[in-house]
């Protein structure tokens, strides 16, 4: 760890951004120049809010926005790896084919991630092994809403939305009549090949036509040191000369081959449109530190384990329409739909150890209200219906069919320069598990409230309430048995009640010509938090995993803030500091929650000239020792990343040739948040090369 602790450079950070954001420096400019933003537009426009799109600075909640040369720049194999590092943001990280976003110390079912709006109808939320099917290589722009404020898409959402955005069904006839992307990217440190491509093509006056593809390829990755912790060597009470005989050098089974791809099409009339789409997605990816049943030959008197791979298979239909028409107190109506029939299969070796299958869609209703003076706002219907099974002899969750529908209410008022916004939701869901003969009904009401204020034009002071409640999920009701791809053994708790949350945010932004910066502090009380519990028993070698309730608070700190320090011309040099906090723990003495992500701080430096970019960045990921029972403490890190951007062409200014190093100090890094924290590093020295276009 370097002297200067995170903690200590995250106050730092802190302050300077809490004081330059009252008080924003202009910008060196040796010929008055206005300077510019750094590749971000002023406008960002973030369709994920309701009821209506908004600029990014009227959202209320914590918020991020990745579109463009930001998305690019941090595209990963994952989009919890694309989003990991953002402030509030990690991962679950289960090697490089498998990785969710975790928001604030949240993960698993409390994060809806969506692909334009619809869920992604899979097996993610299930088991931090299982994919998200869908890769972000074909995404135009990926919006985060953080925290609990986000209850038009559901009690599902409780710690944040994720949306994918990529246009599979267009929402508008391209402009020049054609337009689209492509990337290709190499990476070192698993000889991960990847490339996508988007193509939107007008067809007459009235429809579009929509293709994408992607593929990604890689090998066993690098790490600087050993696979396993020292941590868990030594908790594990092997001496030190076993240790010459552990995984050096890179991760094995961490290699990946995914591939897929949509078709689309809109139609545009006059005061409607109406689209559809298919995709199919195919990934084959290893499970690092997952291992199946040992095989014993007989004849040499060995045993060897069988590594465990997941061979996935999604088909998904998609349709989305919008009638822009008055009609009662009405002036919009939005409908979109999803249907995905999902499996993948978890292989030892050549052969099958457990099918997981689920067939499911989902489908919004949106009513958009005329705007009645200052009062303006949106009503709708949300209804998900999920046949979830997994055959085989490791199925730690029998069979069961989910139904859940909702209904939601989101209004504004408008008292310029305060804006107030309230929101009501009811679910009801019934899960049944045929296998027992079980059949659980909960009723869930969320409301929330919050209040904007526009000190100035270019600054925002907002505080939000909200109160939300969560079914448990099938998994959390009614697993019991071995999944080896996790080496754990998995217990639900057929007893569990809703999880009930209050959670209260006071959000600070400012943006102009050359500041811009958010401050967001959250603090949320639940009543029977839902958590996965390490026993300390062990079941034929495997850990028991226990799924319980007890009451929790979290609390914690978002800021982000970049200047420009220097602008001349079209040459611009600016600085920009970002970093989380979350604490989490049990009340009553409980102890802390597991697998929570400790303090992180980053710091850049970049510059932007007429052709060329360039980016130097310091992270530091402090220790994590505030651990929950059975939980192993983990070491922080401090990573260096530098970064060059070229336009190698003054005609073609789309033509992005992109260089990076990442952990140029090969430094020895663990995500906290991963159930393999202790058996799967994350990579050691990476060099990434890509090229991006756009026409």
């Amino acid at each position: 760890m370097p002297d200067l602790s995170a903690s200590r450079l995250f106050c730092l950070l802190f302050s300077a951004a809490a004081s330059v954001g009252v008080t924003a420096l202009p910008a060196i400019s040796d010929d008055g120049a206005p300077a510019h933003d750094h590749g971000h537009e002023m406008e960002e426009i973030f369709a994920t809010a309701a009821p209506h799109e908004k600029n990014r600075m009227d959202v209320l909640q914590g918020n991020s926005l990745l579109s463009g040369e930001d998305l690019d720049r941090r595209m990963a194999g994952t989009i919890g790896e694309t989003l990991s590092g953002m402030p509030g943001i990690s991962s679950t990280y289960f090697g490089p084919g498998a990785s969710r976003p975790i928001i604030r110390g949240l993960g698993g079912d409390r994060i809806r991630v969506l692909i334009n709006g619809i869920g992604s109808i899979d097996a993610a939320s299930t088991s931090p092994d299982h994919a998200v099917a869908g890769d972000p290589l074909t995404a135009e722009r990926v919006e985060v809403l953080r925290g609990a404020s986000t209850l038009i898409y559901g009690n599902n959402a409780i710690g944040g939305v994720v949306n994918i955005i990529d246009n599979r069904i267009p929402a508008a006839l391209p402009e020049a009549g054609f337009e689209g992307r492509a990337r290709l990217g190499y990476e070192t440190a698993g000889e991960d090949i990847s490339g996508g491509a988007a193509i939107t093509s007008a067809v007459g006056n009235r429809f579009a036509l929509h293709l994408n593809g992607y593929f990604r390829n890689s090998e066993d990755y690098d790490i600087p040191g050993k696979a396993e912790s020292e941590r868990l060597h030594a908790a594990e009470g092997h001496d030190d000369s076993s240790l010459e005989n552990e995984t050096s050098g890179t991760v094995e089974n961490s290699d990946v081959d995914n591939k897929g791809g949509a078709v689309g099409f809109g139609w545009f009339g006059e005061n409607a449109k109406l689209g559809a789409s298919f995709s199919l997605n195919d990934s084959n990816y290893g499970v690092p530190g997952g291992h199946g049943h040992e095989e014993e030959d007989h004849e040499e008197e060995d045993h060897e384990e069988e590594v465990v791979r997941i061979d996935l298979d999604q088909k998904r239909f998609d349709l989305a329409g919008e009638i822009t028409r008055d009609f009662a107190i009405f002036q919009t109506a939005r409908l979109r739909f999803g249907y995905a029939d999902y499996e993948h299969k978890e292989l030892e070796g050549e052969a099958i150890g457990t099918r997981f299958l689920n067939e499911g869609w989902e489908g919004r209703l949106e009513l958009i209200q005329k705007d009645m003076e200052k009062l303006h706002g949106s009503m709708g219907l949300q209804i998900r219906k999920r046949n979830f099974k997994a055959i085989g002899d490791e199925a730690f969750v029998p069979p069961s069919e989910t139904l859940q529908w909702g209904v939601f209410a989101v209004e504004e008022v408008v008292l310029d320069p305060l804006t107030l916004e309230f929101g009501a939701r009811f679910d009801h869901q019934n899960t049944e598990n045929k296998t027992l003969g079980i059949d659980r009904s909960f009723n869930s009401i969320s409301l929330s409230a919050g209040a904007a204020y526009h000190p100035t034009d270019d600054s925002l002071v907002g505080l939000s309430l909200s109160h939300t409640e969560r079914a448990p999920t099938p998994e959390e009701l009614f697993s019991n048995g071995p999944h080896l791809a996790t080496n754990a053994f998995e217990r639900g708790n057929i007893g569990l009640d809703k999880e009930k949350g209050i959670t209260a945010e006071l959000t600070l932004k400012k943006e102009s010509e050359t500041f811009r910066g958010s401050l967001n502090l959250y603090h949320s009380w639940y009543q029977d938090f839902i958590f996965e519990q390490e026993t300390g028993e062990d079941i034929d070698g495997l850990r028991v995993f226990e799924f319980r309730q007890q009451d929790a608070r979290f609390y914690g700190a978002e800021v982000e803030a970049e200047w420009t320090l220097f602008q001349k011309g079209l040459h611009q040099v600016s600085l920009d500091v970002a970093g989380d906090y979350v604490r989490a723990k049990f009340t009553d003495n409980g102890g802390n929650v597991p697998r929570i992500p400790p303090l992180s701080a980053t710091l850049g430096l970049n510059y932007i000239g007429e052709a060329l970019e360039a980016r130097a960045e310091v992270r530091f990921v402090d220790d994590q020792n505030k651990i929950g029972a059975n939980e192993l403490a983990t070491d922080g890190y401090t990573e260096l990343n530098l970064e060059l951007g070229w336009q190698p062409a003054e005609a073609i200014p789309e033509l992005m040739v992109r260089l990076a190093a990442e952990n140029l100090t090969d430094a020895e890094r663990r995500t906290h948040t991963s159930f393999l924290k202790d058996r799967v590093p994350l990579p050691g020295r990476n060099f990434k090369l890509s090229l991006t276009y756009g026409f």
